[in-house]
């Protein structure tokens, strides 16, 4: 942020262009708390742009009228778009609704593109006297709606890449399988212990592991082994630059672009059974009552035992027995696991669901939306939506690497010596919640907002009470988004959402980088060897923490194309809905029978002239004073799936 003078002697800022509203553009600036709107039309300028800019006028109605006096930075420059060539020249119709022109591609810049299809294009320049960019053809993606095309562009459009380099994989092929008997004697050794792995059925990196062990006085030792990914990925070498990155690897619907090469992130790191593999653990002594006595850190070796699918785990979590069922079963077949591994599980269960209630009691939030996923035929067309909730194996696995994560940061915290990397949470805007809590009064919920750790408990009663609900669904959403985003800093300001005064990120290094670094740096603590790896920390974190954001984006964008795939043979098709959105130019509904969210046009809504109601977030007719607002069910019927534009629309039965 920079503020100056300009020649009026007026002070000048820096700030982000959001054309989020094609209409009412504004800039954010961190110096500001409101949005600062814009006096005149704006061309020559893109949404995301850094710009220099002035106040013109006070405050009012909660914002600033201000005026652009140039650009600094233009952070974005390739769009995603469909060309239509003309005799001399093109123009890309820039599928990004916050991207207010068409881009204009001169005749030596189209390369081989052909009329209709879709491209990535590079944005040159924009002269003031254009009405519109200047760009060129970076790379033909395909014919508009092919699969390959669409998926291509939800990558192309957010700037990840797919394949590894030459350079980086061959670097990955000099990397030995083998462990040496000096690497061995150098770790502490838990391959005669009791270990296995529970992941979703179609998994191949396998991050992480637990071990079981009695001890004596009815104490038991609870190992959470890592797969020890900094022990390969060293630092300044190619590979390490790169999986910095990348900085996350990105589940789409239908593929994995992985963080590290596949050797290591499926192979030589992924804890795979009957196979000894190097961890970085944090192991734990539990007394009988569940409470750590003992805590310990440091590199390891381990040979996983059993390898469980969630479905697997949760069998035995329900049934109490060693036997397998066919339907559940990883093999195809129903077999038996020896009674010690089902002692094990139903006993860390145990310690499982007690640590979530202690959370909970101390304020952490427990989100339990379902995940959506899909069913895809041999062309990658889905052909069933399928709703994933958390069961108790899942949050099994999730309650002990959060005691992992929880410790290491205290371990951080403890030791001054050096910089280290947090996983924060802040405080919800209470803006937002003020909004949430006037949202479910109207489905007759109540809402406390008036402390802290009142916000958190009675969060936790609502997200209880819609359970089983028509707007459960909703509610949930509605919630996660008054949460402010958590993020990586080396400024520990807590985790709100878990209630943990220190928390960092330790048990996935495989498909996170900030965990890679996490290792690092806990080495550094165990050999008293401060400083070596905690330079340029924060610049880090806020890189990987764009580079998450940029992920789940495409994963979500992924998420919607398969969605409006799959409606594509349902047009005519009716529905019951919830109105889940409003805006000035529509209603948004989704189905509730499979989650896909489209729009309902106000010109499609025929009966009356409908108006906008901001702060009731609501539609009202100017005659019938009839009104939709968040949260209405609604019956509609489908009336396009269009592919290209990512759009489904509806209209109202």
């Amino acid at each position: 942020m920079r503020k100056n003078r300009n020649q009026n002697n007026k002070k000048t800022f820096r700030g982000l262009l959001d054309f989020s509203n094609k209409k009412d553009p504004f800039i954010n600036c961190v110096k500001i708390a409101h949005h600062v709107k814009l006096g005149s039309s704006i061309i020559n300028y893109l949404h995301g742009d850094i710009v220099e800019f002035e106040i013109l006028s006070r405050k009012r109605k909660g914002f600033y009228l201000g005026n652009i006096l140039g650009l600094i930075e233009r952070k974005k420059k390739e769009y995603v778009g469909a060309i239509q060539i003309n005799k001399n020249f093109a123009f890309a119709i820039i599928e990004d609704r916050k991207v207010h022109s068409d881009v204009f591609i001169p005749s030596t810049n189209i390369g081989k593109a052909q009329d209709g299809d879709k491209v990535l294009i590079k944005i040159l320049d924009w002269k003031k006297q254009d009405l519109s960019p200047i760009g060129k053809v970076e790379k033909i993606l395909g014919k508009p709606g092919e699969h390959t095309t669409e998926i291509d562009s939800i990558l192309s459009k957010n700037s990840i890449e797919i394949k590894f380099s030459e350079e980086v994989n061959e670097f990955t092929k000099n990397i030995s399988e083998k462990i040496s008997e000096t690497e061995i004697g150098n770790r502490r050794d838990f391959r005669n212990i009791l270990t296995f792995t529970i992941d979703p059925t179609d998994a191949k990196d396998f991050d992480d592991a637990l071990s079981y062990k009695k001890l004596e006085n009815n104490n038991l030792e609870v190992g959470i082994h890592i797969a020890d990914v900094s022990h390969y990925v060293v630092p300044g070498t190619i590979l390490d630059k790169e999986a910095y990155h990348r900085a996350t690897s990105i589940y789409l619907v239908d593929r994995v672009i992985p963080m590290l090469p596949e050797k290591l992130s499926n192979k030589i790191c992924s804890l795979r059974p009957k196979e000894e593999k190097l961890t970085f653990s944090a192991v734990f002594t539990f007394n009988d009552k569940g409470n750590i006595i003992e805590s310990w850190f440091g590199r390891t070796i381990i040979e996983s035992n059993y390898r469980f699918s969630y479905q697997e785990a949760q069998e035995i979590i329900e049934t109490k027995s060693n036997k397998i069922s066919k339907e559940n079963s990883l093999q195809d077949k129903e077999y038996k696991v020896d009674k010690s591994i089902v002692e094990a599980i139903l006993t860390l269960d145990k310690i499982a669901k007690q640590k979530r209630k202690e959370r909970e009691k101390k304020g952490s939030i427990n989100f339990n939306k379902k995940e959506v996923s899909f069913k895809l035929n041999q062309e990658n067309d889905p052909v069933e939506i399928i709703f994933k909730e958390s069961e108790d194996a899942n949050k099994l696995i999730e309650e002990f690497m959060l005691i992992a994560n929880k410790k290491v940061a205290e371990l951080f915290t403890d030791i001054k010596k050096q910089k280290y990397i947090y996983r924060v949470h802040d405080v919800p805007d209470i803006e937002k919640l003020k909004n949430l809590k006037h949202i479910v009064k109207g489905f007759g919920y109540a809402l406390d907002i008036s402390s802290s750790k009142g916000i958190s408990k009675s969060l936790n009663k609502l997200l209880e009470e819609v359970k089983g609900k028509k707007e459960q669904n909703l509610i949930e959403s509605l919630t996660l988004r008054s949460m402010s985003k958590a993020e990586y800093s080396t400024n520990n300001i807590g985790h709100y959402g878990l209630a943990f005064i220190n928390y960092t990120h330790f048990t996935s290094p495989i498909r996170r980088y900030p965990d890679v670094l996490v290792h690092r740096l806990l080495q550094d603590v165990l050999n008293k060897q401060y400083g070596r790896h905690d330079k340029n920390l924060q610049k880090k974190s806020i890189y990987c923490s764009e580079q998450e954001n940029t992920a789940v984006k495409a994963e979500r964008e992924s998420i919607k194309y398969m969605q409006i795939k799959y409606m594509q043979d349902k047009i005519g098709n009716q529905y019951h809905g919830t109105i889940t959105g409003v805006s000035d130019w529509g209603i948004y509904v989704e189905i509730e029978e499979n989650k896909c969210e489209g729009m309902v046009y106000i010109r499609d809504i025929k009966d009356d002239k409908y108006f906008y109601n901001i702060n009731e977030q609501s539609l009202i007719g100017k005659n019938t004073k009839k009104k939709y607002q968040l949260g209405d069910p609604l019956k509609i019927e489908v009336k396009k799936a269009d592919l290209i534009k990512k759009h489904l629309d509806f209209t109202i039965i």
